[in-house]
């Protein structure tokens, strides 16, 4: 099921978490937050709209960690009814596809909840206060003729972020997979 999450709520504090990552380690919001902003992404093992971006997305973590901003990534699917979204899986993928950032898993879903993910993948850009400046997509429409990719809408809000502490005010919601909920 395709869900699309709603447009920036700009300066809507980012609440804290304390998560188990993929690599051993228990992550806070202040242990990934970076010196000129914070981008959390929530992401899964088997969305295939995160897996057909998955290499777009590593390389503009990469890039977004170079300016300054630290970078995590959140899963909280259910790992009962979707097992490939599992710990186990997640920590494979990570390894396989060489994650520069940590990958978490919010097994209680609290943290999803607390964000108001909707979807995988869904971007979360904070300024250095902690203040969101961009809820958007990864990038934009597939390139028309004669371009070479879509725009990176992501990494340029987030190295304006950087920049200016202030995210573009013209935003599109991402799309993706809805996050899938525990029953009850």
């Amino acid at each position: 099921m395709v869900g699309a999450p709603p447009v920036c709520k700009f300066g809507w504090k980012a609440p804290g978490f304390a998560l188990p990552g993929v690599d051993g380690r228990r992550y806070r919001y202040e242990d990934i937050a970076g010196p000129k902003g914070t981008l959390v992404m929530f992401i899964c093992n088997h969305c295939p709209y995160v897996l057909k971006a998955l290499d777009r997305i590593i390389r503009d973590a990469a890039e977004l960690t170079a300016l300054g901003i630290g970078v995590v990534a959140i899963s909280a699917n259910d790992a009962e009814a979707y097992p490939q979204d599992g710990f186990a899986q997640m920590k494979a993928l990570a390894t396989e596809r060489g994650f520069a950032f940590p990958y978490l898993f919010d097994e209680s879903q609290g943290v999803a909840r607390a964000y108001g993910a909707a979807c995988t993948p869904d971007f979360f850009g904070f300024d250095a206060s902690g203040g969101l400046q961009y809820r958007g997509r990864l990038e934009g429409p597939q390139p028309q003729a004669g371009l070479a990719e879509p725009r990176r809408e992501l990494y340029e809000a987030m190295k304006q972020v950087a920049e200016t502490g202030h995210g573009p005010r013209e935003q599109f919601p991402a799309m993706g997979c809805s996050i899938k909920w525990k029953a009850g």
